[in-house]
């Protein structure tokens, strides 16, 4: 029985030696060290990963382009020209002739249906203009309207009516704008299109028409999509840069957004998992107050990461990226909280939406690891001796 014994401490041991000697492929962690973390730009598995060990300088650097997207800077400003007119729309013609009337009268226009005043003013009946962009006007025959302004389309008339009428005098009015609108759309109260207007539609006029956002100020996103380009801003920041309530266009399409933007969250934290954030924003500092900080148990402060994938443009890089996904870079930036500098640096580096952080453990964590299993196998053995039944 005792040899028996002896053979399972040399076995239990061995194990034990084994542990300590390889450590760190045993010992269970939250993630990847420090170390691999590190060196993860020269892994061959991992090429194209840019590290960057983040100073004041960077921070500040990415804060500035952060701020600096602009409705105002993205999209240029539309000229304000007259309403041009376009299948669709709705127009209704009114013609005065000039005493004596000589078409307009009363016995030229009896069965005809139009309405006339009996003094040779006549009120066509509203018409859509079709698909061949023309309308129809008694006396003058198709007009072709499509493109054209108001004030086009009435000198057009009056060209087809002299020689018939006496002096005639037309005026084109825009019943129904239903080719040059802005659509709204997404948490408004009332999903719609604006027709735009001869002074223009601005952001957020065409916003309160649609009966403003349904959701909370600071929780809500703008976007704007127009000729193929998209750009979302916060609402709240919209409404705190007048500069940026931009003029609309025709066929723009605004979407208001409840998204909560969100970062994750993992390893040597006080809390794992993923954490919404104001869609205006918060910094390195305050995304870490919300997850309860480092563990002071297990956190190596010097082993802060943060991943993105950021546009190859966003930094001076050493050298040039080579691997790109989906055009952009992937990134890892750095933070030494055993530095005081690095504290002013988190409280100015901006989170943005999908962000990673990623805190790693301690190396003296590792080794507190080992002696807690080292420990689990000895002390069977102190207790079995302290019995008698190992010598």
């Amino acid at each position: 029985m005792l040899p028996m014994i002896r053979q399972i401490g040399f076995a239990l041991a061995a194990s034990t030696l084994a542990i300590l000697s390889g450590c760190a492929h045993f010992v269970p962690s939250a993630g990847p060290r420090t170390a691999s973390v590190v060196d993860a730009p020269q892994a061959a598995s991992l090429h194209g990963i840019e590290l960057v060990d983040v100073n004041y300088g960077i921070a500040t650097a990415l804060k500035k382009q952060s701020e600096g997207r602009r409705f105002s800077s993205f999209f240029s400003q539309p000229r304000l020209t007259d309403y041009h007119v376009g299948p669709g729309d709705v127009l209704q013609v009114f013609i005065w002739e000039a005493p004596p009337a000589m078409l307009f009268t009363p016995q030229a226009l009896s069965g005809s249906g139009l309405s006339s005043s009996g003094t040779g003013t006549v009120t066509l009946p509203e018409q859509i203009v079709g698909n061949s962009g023309t309308v129809v006007v008694p006396f003058a025959g198709k007009i072709g309207v499509d493109g054209k302004t108001l004030s086009e389309i009435e000198a057009d008339i009056t060209n087809r009516l002299r020689g018939k009428a006496n002096h005639p005098q037309v005026i084109v009015r825009l019943v129904r704008n239903n080719t040059q609108n802005v659509t709204i759309v997404g948490n408004v109260q009332h999903s719609m299109e604006v027709p735009m207007t001869p002074g223009g539609v601005k952001l957020l006029r065409a916003i309160a028409l649609a009966g403003g956002v349904t959701k909370p100020v600071e929780k809500s996103t703008i976007q704007i999509s127009r000729d193929g380009r998209t750009m979302t801003l916060p609402l709240e920041a919209i409404l705190r840069n007048p500069q940026d309530n931009i003029a609309l266009q025709s066929g723009d399409v605004v979407t208001a957004l409840y998204q909560p933007l969100s970062f994750t969250a993992l390893g040597a934290i006080g809390r794992n998992g993923e954490v919404d954030f104001e869609a205006n924003g918060i910094n390195l500092a305050q995304a870490l107050a919300r997850i309860g900080g480092l563990d002071d148990n297990r956190s190596n402060p010097a082993g802060v990461f943060l991943f993105r994938m950021v546009p190859p443009d966003a930094l001076p890089w050493p050298q040039k990226p080579t691997t790109l996904i989906d055009g952009k870079v992937p990134t890892i930036f750095q933070f030494n909280l055993r530095d005081p500098a690095t504290f002013f640096v988190a409280q100015t580096f901006p989170v943005e939406n999908k962000d990673l952080i990623y805190v790693s453990d301690a190396p003296a964590t590792d080794l507190q690891k080992v002696l807690n299993v080292v420990g689990s196998i000895v002390y069977p053995f102190q207790t079995l001796q302290s019995f008698g039944v190992i010598r």
